[in-house]
């Protein structure tokens, strides 16, 4: 008998909800769970077993027993609190120790500043050793030294929440950068949409005339090399930390991240799906924070169905149609030198048809949050802040949407030579830190110009001289826009473009 690897000392069960545990065992053995009073048990079928206890409320210093038989597993210094799912890519990797604050952030920790992590072990496949990997896992205490590979964004996110509310908030890391959003989900999942279907065809043509053995093989060759190559480039930047990524490449050969497709590569469709996201699912959750989107931007147009997808079928997996998600909307990006592909605008655009669809959704506007030449800004305490706002209004309903809320069009509509944009979450009115920009209008030609905006509360009236009857508008319409319009609250005004409907 065993439980999930999931389950340790010093974990973070969720509050005020059935608390549900699980594992592995012989067929026909009963395997009994005791926890704050509560005593309940379940038959092991097809070596599995799995209990629901009832809710509990917060609390700290507890012990669960999990006994079959002989065998007796007693996991202590449990707390009861929140917890938290942190899934995505690289942005929510992001470790703390490289972040802009992160070394004085390490400084503060202690673990009584009410936090707790569990890192899913990054797994590409179910290989022999994968079992030994997982079980050499488990909850850890905020401190120095040991949170230094912990999320940044999850863990300013964690502290603010748990100043917040009182309670011990546990973050769960379950992500792995340079990944699709199609690697976390189910493969029914892709099969069930036609535009989705196109990540495993894409697969399928990468394996067309290997085997997967061939395909291990090369794989593994692969992996030597970047390993040498990755060696070669840190220590290049050590001596160099300035030198452009074009004249690193002439020093230490090309990167050929993220290498040949196949059964062990982890940017495969569905591949973390079920070496990673499954083994910790369904621990008991309060929600899903999500940053990702980066590595979808070759499809921004199919990017809302994924999204939508991927919620649905998260949601599905844990049981609960209504789970919350709140996720970043991508920040400004471009390198210098690179044409303005205006792909991460409609990744963004995605992102925010997803929240306005989809109920218990939380959109944290980050468009000021970016950096040039940077898809990993460093400062990740304000995209933590914003994700906060989210859960500290719509989940925990402790301060009100006006003050978590960004700026959000609502509507639009021409009035002459002039285009009115009707705002969400703009009552007060606006805040600038420079002249409004990034504001276009367009005629019935579709060719958009630079457009001067009049704010003014809940609503913005746009004009220019080289659109006499406006048809359409749009704003911060570019990879990398200025940002400089937010609401009384301090954030960003979301980007928008009304040709859309």
């Amino acid at each position: 008998m065993r439980t999930a690897a999931i389950f340790s000392d010093r974990m973070v069960l969720q509050r005020e909800k059935p608390i549900t545990v699980w594992g592995d065992g012989k067929d026909g053995d009963r395997v009994f769970v005791e926890f704050c009073g509560n005593s309940v048990s379940d038959t092991v079928r097809g070596g599995k077993w799995r209990v629901t206890l009832p809710p509990c409320p917060a609390a700290d210093g507890l012990t669960m027993t999990v006994s079959c038989g002989a065998v007796m597993r007693v996991f202590r210094e449990i707390a009861v609190g929140e917890v938290w799912l942190c899934g995505g890519q690289s942005n929510m990797e992001f470790e703390i120790k490289d972040e802009q604050h992160g070394a004085e952030t390490l400084a503060s920790l202690s673990r009584d500043c009410g936090v707790r992590f569990y890192y899913t072990p990054k797994q590409r496949a179910m290989g022999a050793d994968f079992d030994a990997v997982e079980r050499n896992t488990g909850w850890s205490y905020a401190d120095p030294e040991g949170s230094k590979a912990w999320s940044a964004v999850g863990l300013y996110f964690a502290l603010e929440t748990a100043k917040t509310l009182g309670v011990t908030v546990g973050l769960i890391g379950c992500n792995w950068g340079g990944t699709s959003a199609s690697v976390w989900v189910s493969r029914e999942t892709l099969q069930r949409d036609t535009c989705l279907r196109s990540y495993l065809d894409d697969y399928d043509r990468a394996m067309d005339g290997r085997t997967e053995e061939q395909a291990n093989a090369e794989f593994d060759e692969y992996l030597a090399y970047q390993e040498q190559w990755w060696t070669n480039y840190s220590a290049l930047l050590e001596k160099q930390p300035d030198i452009a990524w074009d004249d690193a490449l002439q020093i230490v050969g090309e990167s050929r991240w993220p290498g040949p497709m196949g059964p062990k590569n982890e940017t495969r469709p569905c591949g973390l799906y079920e070496t990673m996201l499954r083994r910790v699912c369904p621990y008991t959750l309060r929600g899903f924070l999500y940053y990702q989107g980066e590595s979808d931007d070759h499809k921004p147009d199919t990017y809302a169905v994924l999204l939508e997808a991927l919620i649905g079928c998260w949601r599905e997996d844990w049981g609960e149609a209504d789970l919350p998600f709140l996720f970043v909307q991508l920040p400004g990006f471009r390198n210098h030198g690179e044409p303005d592909y205006q792909h991460w605008c409609r990744i963004r655009e995605a992102q925010a048809a997803v929240y306005h669809k989809l109920r218990n959704t939380g959109l944290a506007v980050a468009l000021d949050c970016g950096e040039w030449d940077n898809i990993h800004p460093k400062d990740k305490m304000q995209v933590a802040h914003r994700l906060a706002l989210q859960a500290l209004s719509g989940v925990y309903h402790a301060i009100p949407a006006q003050d978590a809320d960004a700026p959000m069009f609502r509507t639009g509509f021409a009035h002459g030579a002039e285009f009115v944009v009707l705002l969400d979450g703009a009552d007060a009115g606006f805040r600038l830190t420079g002249e409004p920009a990034g504001f276009e209008l367009a005629g019935a030609d579709g060719i958009y110009h630079p457009a001067k905006a009049v704010l003014m509360p809940g609503q913005i009236v746009l004009r220019s001289a080289e659109v006499s009857a406006p048809c359409n508008a749009r704003y911060a319409w570019t990879n990398c826009p200025d940002v400089t319009v937010y609401g009384m609250n301090g954030l960003p005004l979301a980007p928008f473009r009304t040709d859309r409907f």
